[in-house]
């Protein structure tokens, strides 16, 4: 019996690095999943194809004992392609059969590219059998990962920070940004700021320049973003002292990925009474 594909979906960037890092992650989730290789297709009028491998044939399973082998795939939902519907139309098995998916949200807060784009995308592909998993963030995992990027650039206790989130015009991606930055904050055992990069307010550079009139002599940006890209390089324009890398590829973020699947392919495997034992569940 097929596995359940995992599909990896991430908003999409005209960053190599950016889209490099996407195709690491799914590499990463791959080998924590015992699976060996991935697939991975990287389309669009911007997209840069030597940034990732392409695989166009089934992975190899040592984490479900089934028949056949899953798949790890990535889709896109702006800028780059493949879709997240192309990629579900496309997974079929020998007979034409459609193979069960787990889609993963690869996005660290639920807006609209999660409440509104992820199901569309589910609904137009005409797949019979989808799991969505909840988004990445906010979790516990993230705001350790932002910590150390954080004294990785320099911060030290006693230093300002500011929480850099992309912003979103939803109020329950905004909830979950709030609800990250509490995480950081409690980590770091100080209080953090949020400033938005692109949509809400304040925006980042007023956070900085706000903290430093209240006394601060160092500032430093806390990067709640995932991956290099124009967003990431606007943190450096914003006047602080120090800029975190993006969360990126951790073991901490793969294994997120990973449970998220697991628990989804459960539910699958129970829904269809498959003879399935996930690796690690």
């Amino acid at each position: 019996m097929t596995a359940p594909a995992l599909v990896l979906v991430a908003h999409g960037t005209r960053s190599t690095r950016g889209v490099q890092m996407i195709a690491a992650l799914a590499e990463a989730v791959t080998r924590e999943l015992g699976v060996g290789e991935y697939g991975v297709a990287i389309s669009g009028r911007d997209a840069d194809t030597s940034a990732a491998p392409v695989c166009e044939r089934p992975a190899v399973a040592h984490g479900l004992e089934t028949t056949e082998n899953p798949w790890v795939r990535t889709a896109f939902v702006d800028v780059l392609g493949p879709s997240p519907s192309e990629v579900l139309r496309d997974l079929t098995d020998a007979q034409g059969e459609s193979v069960p998916a787990v889609v993963v949200p690869a996005f660290l807060a639920s807006g609209y590219h999660v409440y509104q784009d992820v199901p569309r995308e589910v609904t137009e592909s005409g797949h019979p059998e989808v799991a969505v998993t909840p988004a990445m963030g906010p979790d516990p995992a993230l705001a350790r990962i932002m910590a150390m990027r954080l004294r990785a650039a320099g911060w030290r206790p006693g230093d300002a920070v500011v929480f850099a989130a992309a912003g979103s015009s939803d109020a329950r991606a905004r909830q979950d940004v709030r609800r990250a930055a509490g995480m950081l904050a409690e980590h770091l055992g100080v209080p953090v700021r949020i400033g938005y990069v692109a949509t809400g307010a304040p925006r980042i550079p007023e956070v900085v320049a706000e903290l430093r009139d209240s006394g601060a002599r160092r500032v430093f940006i806390a990067s709640y973003l995932l991956a290099h890209g124009l967003f990431q390089q606007r943190l450096h324009d914003a006047g602080a002292d120090g800029v975190a890398e993006p969360i990126g590829v951790h073991p901490a973020v793969v294994r997120l990925i990973a449970d998220r699947y697991r628990a989804a392919a459960r539910e699958l495997m129970r829904a269809n009474t498959f003879p399935v034992q996930i690796r690690g569940a």
